[in-house]
C-alpha cells in the first residue's frame, strides 16, 4: 500500500511539471511589424517580454527611423544636431554601430551598398515623400545623383561620432530591420531565453530549437507581383544564423510598359533592370545579412555571385528567365546546407 502511494506521489508530481511550449508575441513596427516565438514554460511572462521588447524597438526608431521628422537619423540629415569645432558630430551607439555596418559593406561591396541614396529613394517615389507613378528625367537624377556618396562619412570610434564632408540624406532602412532583429535576439538572451525566432519584415534570426527538438525552418518565397503568384522555392534549417532576403517583385510601379524597382543603384541613379528576382543571404548577423541581400540585389546575378564567392556569404538566389525562374547557390550557402539540390522553377 505504501508503494501504490508512492507512485501515485511520484506520477501526480510528474504530471504537474510544466512542459516547454512555444510562446508567442508580435506587434508594428518600423513601418512593417514584428514576430518573435521562442520556447518556455511560463505564458504568463510574455507581456513582460514584450514590453521590453516594444522599449527596445521605440529605442531603434528614435535613433534611426526617415519618417520621424525628429529622429537622431533625421536630425543628423537636417543639420540640426551640435557640430564640434573640427566637424564632428557626436551620435548615440546604436546609430554609430548601425553607420559602422553600412560603411563596411559599403567598402566591400564596391560602393554597391550607399545609404545615402536617399535622395534617389524619394525622388523614384519610393521614401518617405508622396510616391509617383512617373519616372524623373535625366536632370533630376543627375542632381539627386550630387548628393548622395558615402565616401562622404567618416567615423571615429573613439568618441562614437560622424563627419559629414557634404550634406547627405542617410537612409538605413535596407540594413536597420535586420540590426534591430539582432537587437531583440540579444534582449532574449539576456532574459535567459536560448530557443527562439525573431522576425521583423521578413528578416529572420533564429537560435536553438522548437519544443520537439526540431530546428525552426525558415521558408525563401517564391517571386510573384501578385500574392496569389507566390509560394515556397525553398525550406532551409539556418539554426543559430540569420536569414534576410531582398526581392524586386513586392515594391515598384510601372510607367508605358516598364517596371521600376524600388532598389536604387547608386550608380547609375536608376532603379535596377537585371534578372535578379530576389538574393536572400544567412550570416550570423541579421544585420550584415539585410545589408548584403540589397548590395547582391543592386550588383545583379553575375556580379551578385561573384562577390558572394569573394566575401564567402552563403547566398541563394533565384533569377528570371525565358521559362519562368532558375536559382543560383554560392559555395557557402552549399556548404551549410548540403542537402539543397538546385532545381529550374
Amino acid at each position: 500500500m505504501r508503494f501504490l502511494v508512492v507512485v501515485l506521489v511520484l506520477l501526480l508530481v510528474g504530471c504537474s511539471q510544466p512542459k516547454d511550449q512555444v510562446i508567442r508575441i508580435n506587434g508594428p513596427t518600423m513601418g512593417t511589424s514584428y514576430h518573435i516565438l521562442w520556447v518556455g514554460q511560463n505564458p504568463q511572462s510574455a507581456p513582460d517580454i514584450q514590453a521590453k521588447v516594444e522599449q527596445r524597438l521605440a529605442d531603434i526608431n528614435r535613433s534611426m527611423s526617415t519618417y520621424d521628422p525628429d529622429s537622431e537619423l533625421s536630425q543628423l540629415n537636417q543639420g540640426r544636431l551640435p557640430v564640434s569645432e573640427d566637424g564632428w558630430i557626436a551620435i548615440s551607439q546604436d546609430l554609430y554601430a548601425v553607420l559602422n555596418d553600412a560603411l563596411d559593406i559599403h567598402r566591400r561591396s564596391r560602393g554597391l551598398f550607399d545609404v545615402t541614396v536617399g535622395p534617389l529613394v524619394n525622388l523614384w517615389g519610393f521614401g518617405p515623400t508622396p510616391s509617383t507613378d512617373k519616372a524623373p528625367d535625366d536632370e533630376a537624377i543627375a542632381l539627386a545623383r550630387a548628393q548622395t556618396g558615402a565616401d562622404s562619412i567618416e567615423l571615429n570610434p573613439a568618441t562614437s561620432s560622424v563627419k559629414l564632408s557634404k550634406p547627405l540624406y542617410i537612409d538605413l532602412s535596407a540594413i536597420a530591420k535586420g540590426w534591430a532583429v539582432d537587437q531583440l535576439a540579444d534582449l532574449l538572451r539576456a532574459q535567459g531565453i536560448s530557443h527562439f525566432m525573431v522576425e521583423i519584415g521578413g528578416e529572420v534570426r533564429t537560435a536553438g530549437h522548437k519544443p520537439s527538438g526540431q530546428l525552426w525552418r525558415i521558408a525563401i518565397e517564391r517571386p510573384g507581383s501578385v500574392t496569389d503568384e507566390r509560394g515556397i522555392e525553398l525550406v532551409i534549417e539556418p539554426g543559430d544564423s540569420a536569414v534576410a532576403t531582398s526581392g524586386d517583385y513586392r515594391n515598384y510601379f510601372e510607367e508605358n510598359g516598364v517596371r521600376y524597382s524600388h532598389t536604387i543603384n547608386p550608380f547609375t541613379g536608376r532603379p535596377i533592370v537585371h534578372r535578379l528576382a530576389s538574393v536572400t543571404v544567412v550570416n550570423d548577423s541579421c544585420g550584415l545579412a539585410d545589408g548584403w541581400a540589397t548590395a547582391l540585389n543592386v550588383a545583379g546575378p553575375e556580379v551578385g555571385m561573384q562577390l558572394a564567392e569573394q566575401e564567402q556569404l552563403a547566398v541563394f538566389m533565384i533569377v528570371r528567365d525565358d521559362d519562368g525562374f532558375h536559382e543560383l547557390a554560392s559555395s557557402r550557402f552549399r556548404q551549410l546546407f548540403p542537402h539543397y539540390q538546385s532545381a529550374e522553377r
